[in-house]
């Protein structure tokens, strides 16, 4: 519920995105794994996605954000903190954040990168207003970045038929204004689930080897049925508990946003919250799950299409590997 002591609100003043060039449909799937064009569009309603050939995560999150900053005429040397959102680093460190930091030329601002699989962007917004809210921070970027391709298995068709890339980022600026912004949020982890859906190899328990790689530790695991019962069970109760908190009707949001993991899922939350279909971001067919960059893709294409507007009600939703969930409810802000 509005916290009634808060002097600002955070509230999103500009969008950017950036998805690479090349295409990757259906049908190539179909040359390199046993699956069809018809089955993964009727099981996920994926049809293509998008893979960077060349460039690293830092790379599409520094196109991301110049788009950003043109679209709102905004300097870099404005910014005061960045925030990277991604499961697919460039490297461990220094920080992806630092790298577009350095790219864009934003010589005032600190950042740093967030990690939580696909609830990652909603994780990295909350942060994000928390430093606009406490008035040290007026200018702040939130990125949402994954190079999925890099840990993807191409010879799993259960998963890599899912994932592809792309960046897209949101500034987040003060307004006096209350009534919009970011209003509330419900963030959860629960490491329960952390042999449903991870990447075992790289990090400290189990470094990079030969046997690691030999191994194909360095790839992502999903056990998909797992993964896909709780999250459409916990996608809808947080976003139902974040309505409840708010004193909100289906009939009051505008729109779901929810994270572009699978179409079913995606279905699946919007029928237990009420929410007609109509009323529901969809672009998965388009991208397929690009994890933290999928919530903000569909708030700048929405937005750009024209189809959000000045005091829409958005509830955000998202499920990611952990496991981690969660649910953001704003209020948007821009003309």
């Amino acid at each position: 519920m509005q916290n009634k002591k808060r002097l600002r609100n955070a509230a999103i003043t500009g969008v950017g995105m950036y998805a690479p060039e090349k295409v990757l449909d259906n049908k190539y799937f179909e040359s390199i794994v046993d699956t069809n064009d018809e089955w993964i569009r009727t099981r996920t309603g994926i049809e293509e996605r998008r893979i960077m050939e060349n460039g690293a995560t830092s790379d599409m999150a520094t196109k991301a954000v110049e788009d950003l900053l043109q679209s709102t005429n905004t300097s870099a040397e404005e910014i005061d903190a960045i925030i990277v959102a991604t499961v697919t680093p460039d490297m461990l460190f220094p920080a992806t954040a630092c790298l577009v930091q350095d790219n864009i030329g934003a010589k005032n601002a600190w950042g740093f990168d967030l990690s939580a699989a696909c609830s990652g962007f909603l994780y990295a917004l909350q942060t994000g207003a928390g430093l606009i809210e406490g008035g040290q921070f007026n200018k702040v970027i939130v990125i949402g970045a994954d190079k999925m391709s890099s840990i993807v298995d191409y010879t799993d068709r259960n998963s890599c038929i899912i994932f592809g890339d792309g960046a897209s980022a949101v500034l987040l600026e003060p307004t006096d204004n209350l009534d919009y912004g970011i209003q509330d949020s419900v963030l959860v982890c629960d490491g329960s689930g952390r042999d449903k859906l991870y990447l075992k190899g790289g990090g400290s328990l189990n470094p990079a080897t030969e046997e690691t790689v030999q191994n194909r530790m360095h790839y992502l695991v999903q056990d998909g049925k797992a993964v896909f019962k709780v999250a459409v069970k916990q996608m809808a109760e947080v976003s139902v508990n974040l309505m409840e908190k708010n004193n909100l009707k289906a009939e009051d949001i505008t729109y779901l946003v929810p994270h572009q993991a699978n179409k079913r899922i995606i279905d699946a939350t919007a029928n237990r919250m009420g929410i007609d279909k109509d009323k529901v971001m969809i672009n998965i067919q388009k991208y397929g799950n690009t994890t933290a960059a999928t919530i903000p893709l569909c708030l700048t294409e929405y937005y750009r299409d024209g189809k959000v507007k000045k005091g829409d009600k958005l509830i955000l939703s998202a499920f990611g590997g952990g496991f981690t969930f969660g649910s953001i409810y704003l209020v948007w802000s821009i003309d």
